[in-house]
Formats: structure tokens, sequence, C-alpha cells
């Protein structure tokens, strides 16, 4: 029976979500897991029959397997008899690293970890210099950036059927999103800053430390993703102007609650912000842009009119706006960014459009 045979790296919030899906399908593939593997269990087939997906949680909690190297992986889906695809859920950066190793074994990558795309350069090109060519595998990370949104794939068609990228600019933050479609309505109210900052946390929007998303890191991964598919081989997500909402005395706090704590005595600055914005008819959100033609790319708070679509922006949705030669009326994509669901979903259409490439 053809198929692929399949290695799923990472069984957390994501992970689990993936699972539960893939086991659903109703089926478009078909597919056997063969490894399901986390940083300390894994569940190997030694004979690439397909495990038992119907307790994999208990099975994976009570096995006795040592941890496998993404090395050890790669050898041992090589070798498998079906073609084969790494589903990597996780944001580590080792396994991140082993790409190149997996796609030159013929092994195929899908994969939400940002890590991957947006450290050096050099990694990037040692991915797609050789995914997608004849012996190689294939890598597809839509939900890299925007969670399920339809973004990246389409972007790629774009171009690669003679599109020009002129400018991209979003917000891609679902916790940036909403701090700022709170705390900078078009209807004025008196948040505070650090008030909308503890709900984000509250809510769970946040990271444990929500400096991690303060910072503008993760908004640079993402912008230097989609500055690298649009042609500009932008060095990395720290070559950039990014603009961190950390105030600079509290970037070395000891921890997460301190500086929520501290965050109040620094309100003042952003106050100031939202009243000259409000003064013009304008917002303030929290942008990533792209703009080809002069191969500049930016991470910072803008100001915009209450009618463009950025303003009107609800919770933690995401929204870009692609300007190219075709559409010089940008093409809007909005939705949910973040989430397990949605996440899961756009890897699960990765591993979907990989396994209908390659099963023979």
């Amino acid at each position: 029976m053809a198929g692929v045979n399949i290695a799923i790296i990472g069984a957390g919030v994501v992970g689990s979500e993936l699972i539960s899906q893939l086991t659903s399908l109703k089926g478009y593939i078909e597919y056997n897991v063969v490894i399901l593997a986390e940083s300390k269990h894994v569940l190997r087939s030694e004979d690439y029959s397909p495990l038992n997906m119907s307790s994999w949680k208990q099975n994976l909690a009570a096995s006795s397997k040592p941890p496998m190297s993404p090395a050890q992986i790669a050898d041992f889906m090589k070798k498998s008899p079906l073609p084969a695809i790494l589903v990597d859920n996780t944001s580590n950066q080792t396994i991140a690293n082993s790409y190149p190793i997996f796609i030159k074994a013929g092994i195929s990558v899908a994969t939400p970890n940002k890590k991957a795309f947006s450290s050096d350069i050099k990694l990037w090109n040692s991915i797609f210099d050789y995914a997608g060519k004849p012996g190689y595998g294939l890598c597809y990370h839509e939900s890299s950036v925007g969670a399920g949104l339809p973004l990246i794939s389409p972007l790629k068609e774009m171009i690669l059927t003679g599109d020009e990228v002129l400018k991209i600019e979003g917000i891609f933050s679902g916790t940036l999103s909403y701090i700022f479609n709170e705390f900078s309505a078009v209807k004025p109210s008196n948040t505070k800053f650090s008030d909308v900052v503890k709900i984000a946390k509250q809510k769970g929007y946040t990271e444990p430390d929500p400096r991690d998303d303060l910072n503008g890191l993760d908004v640079a991964r993402k912008v230097t993703i989609l500055a690298r598919i649009s042609g500009l081989p932008v060095e990395s997500a720290t070559s950039f102007p990014v603009q961190s909402l950390i105030p600079k005395e509290l970037e070395s706090v000891s921890s997460g609650d301190e500086f929520l704590q501290r965050l109040p005595e620094f309100d003042d600055q952003m106050e100031s912000l939202k009243a000259e914005a409000a003064k013009e008819g304008k917002v303030l959100r929290f942008i990533g842009t792209v703009d080809v033609p002069s191969k500049k790319t930016s991470v910072k708070i803008l100001k915009y009119d209450f009618s463009h679509p950025f303003a009107s922006l609800k919770g933690s949705d995401n929204v870009i706006s692609i300007k190219t030669k075709r559409y010089p009326n940008p093409l809007i994509i909005q939705g949910a960014g973040a989430g397990a669901a949605v996440t899961a979903m756009g890897v699960l259409g990765d591993v979907i459009k990989i396994a209908q490439r390659i099963a023979h």
C-alpha cells in the first residue's frame, strides 16, 4: 500500500493537537506514524509498522527507550521503505539546525518552528539550496508565520509565477495585537498599558515572562521569514531595527513578576504616544514591515488612521497587507494568528501537501 512514514517530534500543546487532527483525517493520505519523540521519551516502530496512536499519550509516558538525537531520527527515517516526513512541533534550535541533514537524506520537513527560517541566513540557504531538488526532501513551514493563516504558500506562489513583492506590513503577534487593540482603541479609554499587559498574561496570551513578547523578537523572526521569501537576504532577526517595548530600566530585572510589578512606573511613556496619536485621529499598532524596493525591514510602533484595516482589529487577530506589482491595492489577510488548533492545522496542511507530492 502506497503512503508515507511520519516521525513526529514534540507532543506538547501544538504537537498533541496535531496528533489529534492527524488521527481524525478523512483518508486524504495514507500514513503511518513510526516515531513519536519528545525530550525525555520516544516511541519507535522497529519494523516501520504503524504505532498505535489511540493510546499514544500513555505509551509515550511509559516508554523507557532513551531519547533519539536528530541525527539518529534522520538515520532511522532514511531507511524507511516508504517516503518519509519529519514533523517538528518544537521551537528547538538544535532540531532546526538539523533540517539540512533530513532534507539531504531525502526526508521532507513540515514545521511551525520559526527558528529554522529566521536564524543565521546560512541555515536558510543550507535548507532551501536543496529542498525540493531531485533526490532531496521538501520543506514546508506555513505555520511559522501567522499560524494557520494562508500566507506563506500564496506568497511563494505569487513570486513563483512572476509577481514582485513591493511591501508587506502587518500585525504578526497575537499577544501584541491584543495589547494594542485594548490600549489604543478607536473609542478613547483610560486603560493603562501596564494593566493591559497584566490582563493579557492572565488570559494566557503572553509567554510566562511577558518580556519575551514585548522585546519584539518574535515579530522580527516572522518579518525575517517573509523578507527572505520576498527576496531580501536578511542576515538574521537581530540584524535590523526592532523596537522593544521593555523600558531600558526593566530589561535586567530578575523575573517576569518583578517586571509586571514595576511596569506601571513607565506608563507615562506609552500614554503620551497614545495621546499624540489620538489627537491626529490615529491609533498605535505594533507593526512588522518588509519594504523590498528600499531593501529595509523594521519592527516598531506606527500610527494608523481610524479608517485603516489595522485600526479596527479585534482581540488577538493577526492582519497582513501584501502589496505587489499585481496587487497595487494590497491583499489583506486577517484572522487568528495564534493558538494550537490553527497552528496544528497549518502544519497538517503542509503534511498533506508533502504526502500528495511524494507518496508513490
